[in-house]
């Protein structure tokens, strides 16, 4: 539609960039002080997400450079060419985790970032479609994921990397529905499970399972070359969304397990026993009650 700069240098696809960054950070760290993270942990999350950002960027380039060179047999690493979405998440789940574990052990010197886990990654399954769908947004204003050509009332006139020409706007397409799919998931963590989410539902392989699903499919209809696959007869994202829908299957069996493990008479009675001592570390909580 746009692809050129606006303010300061920055494209509309920069400044969606941007506001998909700020809006996911502030919204952790409202989301971690209801789920009860401590200061420090709430601290881990702002660098585990920072160092996720960092290293998932990274991983974009490298994944579309993988693309290209199935398809062409060089490999060129260049923000320039592209960037995919999966490679940014896997990498950034990578860089996340890293930070989680290794800063969480360090700074809270206790398991809380481990007793935390599925709470965060709640918080993940929330937000990640939220960015994404602004990002798609950006995708849109830059002219990049495109659908085919098309003289249909639907279709947009847009910059694509073969001139200016009308398309189908599977950006604006995808863009509505991890907005519709964040905006279920939200409300799942506020209303449904509510604060102490008890006998909780996790949110992440929804997220996975459900968009796996939408982006197989919703490949079909994108006309912009992103390379090659190992599999001929699907495209890197199709291959990618059919292990994002694996992993998330994964998952759930995972947690249905222990889920089943931790209701037998013998787990119980060790959940009824003391395990962990006082602490004086404050919650957010504490601090606002204080406060007030």
């Amino acid at each position: 539609m746009y692809p050129y700069a606006v303010a300061f240098g920055m494209s509309f696809y920069d400044i969606c960039l941007v506001v998909a960054v700020v809006l996911a950070l502030f919204m952790a760290d409202r989301m971690g002080i209801m789920r009860g993270f401590s200061v420090k942990l709430q601290k881990v999350v702002i660098i585990a997400l920072v160092e996720a950002i960092v290293v998932g960027f990274v991983g974009a380039v490298l994944f579309q450079a993988v693309y290209n060179a199935v398809e062409t047999g060089k490999f060129v690493i260049d923000a320039g060419t592209g960037m995919t979405f999966y490679g940014g998440l896997i990498f950034g789940l990578i860089g996340f985790l890293a930070a989680w574990f290794g800063f969480g052990k360090v700074m809270c010197k206790s398991d809380e970032p481990v007793k935390k886990f599925g709470a965060m990654a709640d918080i993940a399954a929330c937000l990640v479609p939220l960015a994404h769908g602004i990002g798609r947004i950006g995708c849109f204003t830059a002219g990049c994921c495109h659908g085919a050509p098309t003289d249909a009332w639907y279709g947009v006139t847009m910059h694509t990397e073969s001139g200016w020409m009308k398309v189908v706007p599977v950006q604006l397409y995808e863009a509505l529905f991890l907005i519709a799919l964040s905006g279920v998931l939200l409300w799942l963590f506020y209303k449904k499970f509510g604060k102490e989410n008890k006998g909780r539902f996790p949110l992440l392989p929804i997220y996975a399972i459900v968009y796996g699903i939408w982006r197989f499919f919703i490949e079909y209809a994108r006309a912009d070359d992103r390379g090659a696959s190992l599999v001929p007869f699907w495209s890197p994202s199709q291959l990618v969304a059919i292990l994002m829908m694996i992993a998330g299957v994964a998952y759930l069996l995972i947690w249905d397990y222990w889920k089943r493990k931790l209701k037998t008479p013998e787990a119980a009675a060790v959940k009824d026993e003391p395990t962990e001592e006082p602490t004086d570390e404050p919650t957010n909580e504490d601090i606002q009650t204080q406060a007030e």
